[in-house]
Formats: structure tokens, sequence, C-alpha cells
């Protein structure tokens, strides 16, 4: 086992990508323990042989054409015209944005890169710092995987057979208590430096840009409102998406040109391969650490000390919390889940809970040093350094980890929407 961390750790330091890194360390255990080869094309083959992984792409697809298709510049606008009134207006449209954009992505990366690049030039042209700029947009993106559809989420409930659904409704009210402990934070800022504020609300532009962003905002509406009233699968809904988009920028707004498409296409492969990449590579890693029982010996090390619930939770939050510094949100989900889940359930703790609670704090990882893969993206889009990104983000880490040890120690904050739908 030490060869299989070693060996990963060097890895990663050198650069190679997390996808490679992990099918390259498992290989070179499987070879040193005498393991049959044909152990690690079934792990690969098995860990994306999943009819939910299907949504993965489709969700990716349905991103990338709202940010090609000028619907992110819509949703902008409509936040700017409902909150953008308030002290340090722009900072507070950032986090309205991105819950709207959440309701349709589901992926942090794609909010990044998508509504960050309209976000911060806003927000300049404004007289915004830059660093808060960074910052805010930096923060509020990590809001997408939380609110449905996700994509983390998806991949946990394929890890832990849980229900995709539950899930998903389990993250709306986590979610908008993240928008809201950011808007604070945003608003004690905006007070401490002075930051300026639209022109005062007005409910005949607000209605203008609503109307314009309407059948956008029913994005969210045909996926959850599906879901929930079962009138198809989380898998149908990503292929919805998809279909309505299309539809919006092809018909409606005229935006996609072939041109456009082909490019959306590309990019969805791109980053659907190297997401695939990274869950078959991390499915022969997790399948090593069962096969050795490392769930079972961490089970044990940890309910030798205590078995209450609310110890476990904090053991499961620093594991998570240390293992997001250094790898990329689904490769951790599921190396995690095989490990941790059986720990978890064994004190009483729901599978459900759980996800939320593990996507959660991995969402803190991509705002943190070595990887933060957002922190990445904004520096592109900003021209701002990554150290300087890395500042930036720090105060908004507060608000962030506080919803965290709430909703991780609070499970009806989770748990109350899924079984209301339920019944």
């Amino acid at each position: 086992m030490f060869l299989l961390f070693a060996l990963l750790a060097v890895l990663l330091i050198i650069g190679v990508p997390v996808g490679v890194a992990l099918g390259l360390a498992s290989f070179a255990y499987v070879i040193v323990a005498g393991l049959p080869d044909v152990v690690v094309l079934h792990s690969m083959v098995g860990g994306v042989d999943s009819f939910p992984l299907l949504a993965v792409p489709f969700f990716i697809l349905a991103g990338h054409l709202m940010n090609t298709g000028g619907i992110t510049e819509r949703l902008f606008a409509f936040a700017r015209a409902l909150i953008g009134w308030m002290p340090g207006g722009l900072g507070h449209v950032n986090v309205g944005a991105s819950v709207l954009f959440a309701g349709m992505s589901g992926a942090a990366v794609a909010d990044a890169g998508g509504l960050g690049n309209v976000e911060i030039k806003a927000m300049r042209k404004a007289g915004y710092d830059v660093d808060f700029a960074v910052g805010v947009t930096a923060a509020s993106s990590t809001i997408g995987p939380i609110i449905p559809p996700s994509l983390p989420m998806i991949v946990y409930g394929v890890m832990a057979s849980a229900s995709i659904g539950q899930l998903f409704m389990a993250g709306m009210v986590p979610g908008m208590l993240m928008a809201v402990s950011l808007m604070i934070m945003v608003a004690w800022c905006s007070w401490r430096r002075g930051y300026p504020r639209d022109d005062g609300f007005s409910l005949r532009h607000a209605a203008v840009s609503f109307r314009h962003a309407f059948l956008p905002l029913m994005t969210p509406a045909l996926i959850v409102g599906g879901i929930t009233t079962g009138a198809f699968t989380p898998t149908e809904a990503a292929v919805a998406a998809v279909a309505w988009t299309l539809f919006l920028g092809i018909v409606v707004y005229r935006s996609l040109t072939w041109r456009h498409l082909l490019r959306v296409m590309f990019d969805t492969l791109q980053t659907t391969g190297a997401i695939l990449l990274i869950i078959a590579s991390a499915a022969i890693f997790a399948w090593i650490l069962v096969s050795n029982q490392i769930a079972a010996h961490l089970s044990g090390s940890i309910l030798s000390i205590s078995d209450s619930p609310a110890f476990v939770m904090l053991a499961i939050l620093l594991i998570v919390l240390v293992l997001g510094l250094f790898l990329e949100t689904v490769a951790a989900i599921t190396i995690l889940v095989p490990v941790l889940l059986p720990v978890a359930t064994s004190v009483g703790i729901d599978p459900v809970h759980l996800g939320v609670v593990i996507v959660l704090a991995l969402m803190i990882g991509l705002l943190t040093p070595p990887v933060g893969l957002v922190l990445y993206v904004l520096a592109a889009v900003s021209g701002v350094s990554f150290d300087r990104c890395v500042r930036a983000t720090a105060p908004f880490l507060i608000p962030l980890v506080a919803v965290l040890l709430l909703v991780a120690f609070v499970p009806q904050l989770s748990l109350a929407l899924p079984m209301a739908v339920g019944k």
C-alpha cells in the first residue's frame, strides 16, 4: 500500500494529470502484487459502466451551450435588475447569477469559466477591486454542484447506490444557505470598502429583464420538476436540458452557429473524456483500497476512539477536506465513497446526507491550492496571478466553512426536503 500512495504522490507532484496518475499508480500496484492484468481493465470498465453516468456529458454539453449561446448574459442581466440595487450590488448579483446558473449546469468550473468572464468585467467597469471580484466569483461558483442538477452528486449516487433524485433535492437548502452566507459576506465587505450600488430598483426594468430571461429560467424547472414528478430520470433530464438549450440557441435566440456547435461538441468531448478517465482510474484505486480492507481498518480506527455520529462526521470532514486539497472532485468521490460510506452508515449517518456533506466539502477544495481548479480558471479569465486569486478567495472560505459545519451537524437541513417530496 505504501508503494501505491507514494507513487501517486510523486506523479501528482510532478504534474501528471489526476486520471493518468491514479491509473499508473494502481497498475504498478497490480503488477508488483502479482495480480492478473485483467483486474485493471475489469475495474476500469466497471467504474464507467453505469446508466446514470450518461447524464454527465449531457449536463456538460448543456452548460457549454448556455455559455456559448448568450444565455449566461441574460441570467446576469436579470439578477442585476433584481438585486443590483443593494449596497455592493454587483457582488450580490454575482452570487444570484451563480444560483440561477447552478440550476442548469451543475459544474463549478462551467460557472467560473462562463459567468466569471461576464461578472468580473462588469465589476471592474463599475469600480470594484479586482481581488474582490475574483474572490466572490470563485466562491459563488461552488454553489453550482450543490443546487440541482449536480455532476458530483450523480457520481456520488452511482458510487453509493443512492437515489440521485433525493441527492438533488437534498442539495437545495444547503445551496441556498451558501448563497445567503456569501451575500452576507459581500454586504460586510461592501460596507467596509464603500462599494457602489446600481441605480434604484425599477419594477419595469426587472420585468423586462425577467421576460428576456424567462425561457432560460425554465431550464431548472424542467430538470428539477421532471425528476421530482417522475416524468423522467436524471439522465433523461440531462438530455431534455440539452434539447431545450439547443432550441433556445438555434430557434429562439439564433445565437448558435454551426461553428459554435462544433466547438461546443469538441469541448464537451474533451471534458467528458477527462472525467470518465478519472472515474475509470479511480475505480481501480478504490478497488485496491477495498480489497485491502482499508475501509474496515479506517472504520475500526475511528470507532475505537468514539462511535458518536458527531465524532464520526467530524473525522469524515477532516479526511475529505485534506484529500480535497490534492484531488479533483470526481476522483476524490470515487476513492472516498467505498471507504467512508461503511463508516458513516455504521453509526446511522444517512447516505444522502453524507453525499451532500462530501460534495460541499470538496467544493472548498476547488478554492484551495495546490489543485484549486476554479482558481486556475479564474486566473486565466481575469488575468490575475494564481497566488493573488488564492489570497482574494480566502475571506470567502469563512462563510462556506460555516455552512459546511451547519449542514454536517444538522442533518435536517439536507434531509427535510427529500423526505417531504418522497411522501
